[in-house]
């Protein structure tokens, strides 16, 4: 079982790491029904269908063919997602001088202590035994 688990947070971690979703893999339905029209209707292979829609000739396809765009929409791979992380680190070499601001508010204590459990003193429950 451990093996199995494993094995599975492998893959997970390899689709993620390829940017590679559920959704996209629900969708491969509509890119072998794509790649189709396109093999009927223009008479594409598959590798020039890849290039159409995710490769070289993407651009010029999509201005040739803007009737199809709901369906290239539709076409897994295509999130339009960027996840870097860019991270700047600047070292200055002149240092900014520290403004020392007075406190606006005063922190002087107003506690008072009140006592008010001292009725439990008076009670015989919690006094100890007068006879042992």
């Amino acid at each position: 079982m451990l093996k199995f688990f494993s094995i599975g947070l492998s893959c997970l971690v390899l689709l993620q790491s390829l940017n590679l979703d559920l959704d996209d893999l629900a969708h491969i339905d509509d890119l072998m029904e794509h790649a189709q029209f396109h093999a009927e209707k223009y008479g594409d292979n598959f590798f020039v269908f890849l290039s159409k829609h995710y490769g070289d000739l993407q651009d010029e396809h999509a201005q040739d063919h803007h009737e199809e765009q709901n369906k290239h929409e539709e076409l897994p791979f295509n999130n339009p997602c960027c996840s870097h992380i860019l991270t700047v680190y600047i070292v200055n070499k002149y240092q900014i001088p520290a403004i020392m601001a007075t406190p606006l508010v005063d922190y002087s204590a107003n506690f008072y202590y009140s006592d008010n459990y001292s009725f439990l003193e008076k009670s015989d429950i919690f006094q100890p035994p007068k006879r042992s």
